[in-house]
Formats: C-alpha cells, structure tokens, sequence
C-alpha cells in the first residue's frame, strides 16, 4: 500500500458531523437483542467495530435490519438468543467480543467466539475469571498463563456475584453486569477508578433497575427489558477528540462539531485540553431521552500549555491518549501523564507505537516506571517536524499521526492508514472537508 502523505498547507475551519459514538452503538445492539419488541437506532456507526456486534447478535438469530445509519432490531428477549450454526466471528472489536462473551455465558447453549489476528493477541483472562467465578464455562487459548480468543462458551445457569475490578475496565465490568441480567442474585461490581457508564444509562434506558454510586454498581437478575423505541445516538467524541486538537493547536483555526457525546465519563478529554488553555466552548447541551447527554463543541485555534494528568483520569481518556500526546507534544512546557499503563494491551502497544512515531517528528517524549504502572513524560517545544511514521495498525495512532503531520513542519508519510476504517473510516475525507486546499 502506498504511504499517505500529509502536510500543513491551509488552516482548518467548518463544521464537523459525526457518525454515531462506537461504545454507545455497541450497547445499543446487544441490549435491543435481549429485549423482546422493536428497537430503531439512528446515526448508527458504519465502521467495522459496530457492524461486527450486528453480525454477532444477526448470527444468534436476532432479526436486525440496516438502512444506512438506521438501523431496526426485533429483539429475542433474555433468554430468546439462538445456537448459532458455525463460530461467530468479531473481527477485531475487543469490546464485542468481552461484552458477547457476558451474554451468552448465560444461555443455554453452547457458542464459540473467534476473532481477528489483532484482538487474538489481547488478553481475555480478566474477563473470564470473573464470569467463571459467576458459574460460567469457558474455555480459552491459553499462553504464558493468559487467555486468548478464540473463546468456547459452554452456556450455564449463572449466579450473582460481588466483584472489585483489579484494573479499572468498562469492558470488563459491562461484560458482568451484562451476565449479571442472566444471573440469579444480585451483581456487583466494584471499580478501583470510575470508568465510562454506557451500559449503566443503556441499562436504565431499556427499564433495567440499576443502582450506581462511589463507585460500586449493582443489579438484580433476570429484569424485564422494555424497549425505548428509539435510540439517537450521538456522535463519537473519541472521534471528535481528533478535529478538537487539531484545530487547537493551529492558530486562526475554527471548527464546530455538532451533535457529539458529551457523556461526563467520556468528556474529560475537553476539560483537560481546556486545562492546556485550549479554546473550547460547549454551546449547546441537550438530552438524548433518559440516556445519553450531547452538544455541539465550538473549537478556536491558538497555543497550549503542558499540564500533569493524573492516574484516575486515565480510564476516562484511555481512547483519546495517543492524539493528548500529540497535543501535548505541540504545546509548550511539560505534560505528564501517570498510569497509562493500560496502553499497552489496546489494539497495538500504544505507548510503543506513539512515542516511537513522536520521537521521529522531534518530540522529547520518555516512559518512566511507577511502581507497576508506567508515566509518560513530554516535554513540549510547540513544534514538530515531518517524518516518515508508522500506524502499526491501530486506527487511534493513524488518524493521531494525521493530526501531528498536519499540524507539524514539512511533510509527513504514514505507512498505512486502512485501519481507520476499524472506527472512523470517512476521517480523512472530513479533514480535507476542512481545509480549503484538499490536497494533502
């Protein structure tokens, strides 16, 4: 595949539409499936994380009909799911494969999971010892004592258990409190940080009774699902993050970007580029029924300021790390970033393949051991310089190498960017939308 090559030429300005937020649409699916009546879903995502929860829930026997970003699903019920016919593919959409896994460990038959070459390489062990713990069977591939997909599911009558999260995961906790809907008894999960809520609003959306407060949250078993009818889903702000710092670091910038998830575990990322003295305004708030909050983000170009984010924000901005270190790397002063860890098992080793890439366009970037955790330091000069880059794959590095380019010196080549398709596959036709010469 030939190198993508980019380089600032003109000033971004315009307006910015999103396709609808991956982690709510995932949600959306599952939960319309295990509901018995219809469901309608707008602004759907058409990328291949969200289409691969359809086809998972399709092949369990779900009637799920799209049209565009519309998308119609006839529910089963709880407990209506069907045996599929053959292993039911994932592709490399980690959180179809942890939240699936949840669901069918309680159902009463026997399934099997398999996935792309990448998420075959991400640990699964801290999903299935709790959902073991609640009853179910599963086998995996196991390495060096961890656990891989393919997953064999040997469906089980679960029970309700009581569960402290070792590392703050959403996945892990919605794959629980999703096997939870499945259990008798009571679950809990107990967080050691707050981590994103989207199954808990979709839960209380869809009529489940959920209990949430510092930090533990809990539900009772075998709950009747009530069908909202329809769910508008707002636009992705882990998307939206990358126009965001985009346009704040180039001055005489101005973007809008209407409709987007301003969900408050998912939204730190605004107020902490607001810390970096970026000039970002929330003009317009509304609520998406009982479920998900949303607004329209006015962004203005100008110059950041380096900042110290702390261990507990880290769940809350986990997706949008690699494009804060391109901010950071083009702002002035330090940033340090503490426990990102998590990093490391994401869809590639992230802090490998961002600082190796930041490190080629002149970043002063170091990794420093925390006790068992990892910081990041960046000391940024304001500026950085076009290089030949890689995206190793992973879409969040591709479209954060875009931004770096386009906000850097002289000319930038990505090795390849087919993999942006995974979340977002028309962000380079909205960036050059953007940008009043087209030609990158």
């Amino acid at each position: 595949m030939r190198p993508f090559v980019v380089s600032r030429k003109s000033i971004p300005s315009g307006l910015v539409t999103l396709a609808g937020d991956k982690s709510i649409a995932h949600r959306a699916i599952i939960l319309s499936s295990l509901c018995a009546a219809k469901t309608e879903l707008h602004n759907f995502p058409l990328h291949q994380d969200s289409l691969a929860t359809i086809n998972v829930f399709r092949k369990l026997g779900v009637d799920i009909a799209q049209q565009g970003t519309k998308v119609h699903i006839c529910g089963k019920g709880l407990f209506g799911l069907l045996k599929p016919k053959q292993p039911v593919f994932v592709n490399d959409s980690g959180t179809t494969l942890r939240l699936a896994a949840g669901v069918l460990a309680g159902q009463d038959f026997e399934s099997t999971l398999i996935a792309g070459d990448a998420l075959s390489k991400r640990p699964m062990k801290r999903v299935n010892a709790p959902l073991r713990l609640m009853g179910a069977d599963i086998t995996a591939r196991i390495v060096d004592q961890e656990e891989y997909a393919p997953l064999l599911i040997k469906g089980k009558k679960l029970k309700g258990i009581t569960y402290t999260l070792p590392v703050a995961s959403a996945q892990v906790k919605s794959a629980l409190l999703l096997a939870g809907l499945c259990a008798d008894g009571l679950t809990q999960v107990i967080e050691p940080l707050a981590t994103r809520d989207h199954t808990e609003r979709m839960l209380k959306l869809f009529g489940v009774k959920v209990k949430a407060g510092e930090n533990k949250i809990s539900l009772a078993g075998k709950q009747r699902l009530v069908s909202p009818g329809r769910i508008f889903i707002p636009g992705d702000i882990s998307s939206a993050a990358f126009f965001i710092v985009w346009a704040a670091v180039i001055p005489g910038a101005r973007i809008r970007i209407e409709k987007v998830s301003l969900n408050p575990t998912r939204s730190r990322i605004i107020s902490l580029l607001q810390e970096m003295k970026a000039d970002i305004k929330v003009t317009k708030s509304v609520q998406n029924g009982d479920s998900e909050p949303m607004g329209d983000i006015l962004v203005k170009g100008g110059k950041l300021k380096g900042i110290i984010v702390e261990h507990e924000d880290i769940p809350l901005i986990v997706d949008e790390l690699p494009i804060l270190m391109v901010a950071a790397s083009l702002a002035t002063g330090k940033t340090i970033l503490r426990g990102v860890g998590e990093l490391r098992v994401k869809e590639t080793d992230r802090i490998n393949s961002m600082v190796e890439n930041l490190r080629k366009m002149g970043a002063d970037i170091q990794v420093e051991r925390s006790g068992e955790d990892e910081d990041i330091l960046i000391d940024g000069s304001g500026k950085l310089s076009g290089a030949s880059v890689k995206s190793f794959s992973d879409h969040r590095t591709a479209m954060s190498m875009i931004v770096a380019g386009l906000s850097a010196s002289g000319r930038t080549s990505i090795d390849d960017t087919s993999c942006i398709k995974k979340s977002c596959p028309d962000f380079i036709e909205k960036a050059k939308n953007l940008l009043e010469d087209t030609n990158f």
